[in-house]
């Protein structure tokens, strides 16, 4: 494959009792601690949907490939996510609140999406995440949380930490005119490409790779379901 492919939607659709059948033993054993059943389902779609994107990006069935995760500080188990089989292909996803995302393709890979939360501006949050360029920019929580999931997705990839984020500034990115109806939005910035997209239900997502990437709509669990184109686990902002 040349390209990278990212795939999202609702958690209903893609979540599958059976997908934990395709999970090893430490994904079943981090998803059994959730306290809350609809986090449970997001963690075990998240998990599943990033199988099958990797299995369409490089043409092997989903259930034959491992996902692992090792930890520089803590060892296996959690950290950024990796394929036993194909170790070399750059894997990411993410979960938020009945919505997931993954994405698969060469290189370094990184994908987040949040909810955009109701209401004034985060400050505490603003403060966390935005460099001073970024922060005259930002007047709500739409704005805030498209850097926030670009940068989640940076850092995701290996190239951020917490503690750059206000540091790092995107500021020359447009904010503005994003809509579901609108499709996904391509940019680039210091030789890295972001697909972005946003939907009706509240979430903003972006995805960072090496090379382009195409977005589709999982076609979920059911296998006569057709997909529709349309062109760590990461820290919720709290």
């Amino acid at each position: 494959m040349r390209d990278c492919l990212v795939l999202a939607g609702p958690t209903d659709e893609i979540y599958s009792p059976s997908a934990l059948d395709l999970l090893t033993d430490a994904e079943r054993g981090r998803a059994a601690k959730f306290l809350h059943e609809d986090h449970r389902r997001d963690f075990i779609a998240a998990h599943l949907l990033v199988r099958r994107c990797a299995a369409q990006a490089i043409g092997v069935p989903e259930d034959r490939l491992t996902l692992l995760q090792h930890c520089g500080r803590c060892g296996p188990g959690h950290g950024r996510p990796y394929l036993a089989e194909a170790p070399e292909l750059g894997v990411s996803l993410s979960h938020s609140r009945g919505y997931v995302c993954a994405a698969a393709g060469p290189g370094r890979v990184g994908v987040d999406a949040e909810h955009v939360p109701a209401g004034p501006l985060k400050e505490s949050l603003a403060a966390q995440t935005l460099s001073p360029a970024e922060r005259a920019l930002v007047t709500g929580n739409e704005a805030l949380i498209r850097f926030w999931v670009r940068k989640e997705a940076l850092i995701k990839r290996g190239e951020l930490t917490l503690d750059d984020l206000h540091t790092t500034d995107l500021s020359a990115l447009p904010l503005t005119g994003l809509r579901e109806a609108d499709g996904p939005r391509r940019l680039e910035w210091e030789g890295r490409h972001l697909l972005e997209w946003r939907t009706d239900s509240g979430v903003a997502a972006c995805a960072v790779t090496d090379r382009p990437a195409a977005l589709a709509r999982s076609a979920g669990s059911r296998a006569d379901r057709p997909v529709r184109r349309t062109c760590d686990e990461g820290v919720t902002p709290a």
